[in-house]
């Protein structure tokens, strides 16, 4: 099968393709023969040597990604068949394997994939919808009628976070560019501030719930917006690592997450891709043999919503 191995840390150029063999599976796991990959910043961030880099660096080889959309080619478990079509962020926040033609995975990683969507849409929405809804339903539990202010609401984690805010029924205030507010807006956000020229504390008040995918003086601009007892979470890496001190300090409930493989929140997603509550927005679709003009798409951080790979 043809696989892309990172043969070191850096630059576009160490993704190399290569054949090799076809991963084994054991016990409680499938086999997928994929056919679209979501590239996200952690894989960007991994490739150059952050993100899960230091994690990754002695295995061998190194295949990065963790999000995909495929068939069964192969099972070992009872929850899923040859044939069956699944989706999800595998074996995160370990090694993933996932930008292979072929991908081994426990069984309770995926879900199945609602017929009514692509493989391209089903991709989209691992990594960073299951972010999102971990941020919101597992860790805050928001509930109808919270004042929600999600931070770049145009990309992957954000756009996500306004659908599912929106379908619990909070009040939904998204940042971004300007160029993105009919974006944003066209989520389902009840709001949009446009960070380059309006300042949190001119624009909102009274928040109960901040979603920060950008750290550092974010952090602190929305400490200042949000209500006595309000909870933030951060979830960008090496930017915010303070949160919880800084939002002890004027007393609200600040922490940072990381995401978890888990397929029973996949399947949450999953129902609602296929109810139409939740749409995935894929910007570019990059074939396999364009990964690394996907890389550097992706490190414009001009994306809004998803860049896919198509196998």
């Amino acid at each position: 099968m043809k696989s892309i191995v990172l043969k070191d840390f850096g630059s576009v150029d160490n993704l190399v393709y290569e054949e090799l063999p076809m991963p084994s599976i054991n016990d409680g796991e499938v086999l997928i023969q994929v056919k679209a990959i979501s590239i996200n910043p952690v894989d960007v961030k991994t490739r150059s040597g952050k993100g899960r880099a230091a994690k990754l660096k002695d295995e061998h080889p190194i295949i990065l990604g963790w999000d995909v959309s495929g068939v069964v080619a192969a099972s070992k478990s009872e929850l899923f068949k040859a044939g069956d079509e699944v989706f999800g962020m595998i074996n995160f926040p370990g090694h993933g394997k996932a930008y292979s033609e072929y991908v081994s995975a426990p069984a309770s990683h995926v879900a199945l994939k609602p017929s009514n969507i692509t493989h391209e849409e089903a991709a989209a929405a691992t990594l960073a919808a299951l972010t999102a809804w971990q941020a919101l339903v597992d860790h805050a539990k928001i509930k109808k009628g919270d004042r929600v202010l999600i931070h770049a609401a145009a990309g992957g984690v954000g756009n996500y976070a306004v659908q599912i805010a929106k379908h619990i029924g909070a009040y939904v205030i998204g940042t971004s560019s300007a160029g993105k507010r009919d974006f944003v807006l066209s989520l389902g956000a009840d709001e949009h501030i446009d960070y380059t020229s309006q300042t949190l504390e001119d624009a909102t008040s009274n928040i109960d719930f901040v979603l920060d995918a950008i750290g550092g003086d974010s952090i602190d601009n929305s400490l200042k917006v949000m209500r006595k007892g309000g909870t933030i979470i951060s979830i960008p890496s090496g930017l915010n690592d303070a949160v919880g001190i800084k939002a002890e300090a004027v007393g609200a409930i600040g922490y940072p997450i990381m995401v978890q493989s888990n397929g029973e929140d996949m399947k949450k997603i999953a129902a609602l891709l296929e109810s139409g509550s939740v749409r995935s927005h894929v910007s570019q679709v990059f074939s396999f043999d364009e990964m690394r003009a996907a890389h550097l798409s992706l490190e414009t951080g001009k994306t809004q919503g998803k860049i896919i790979v198509r196998v």
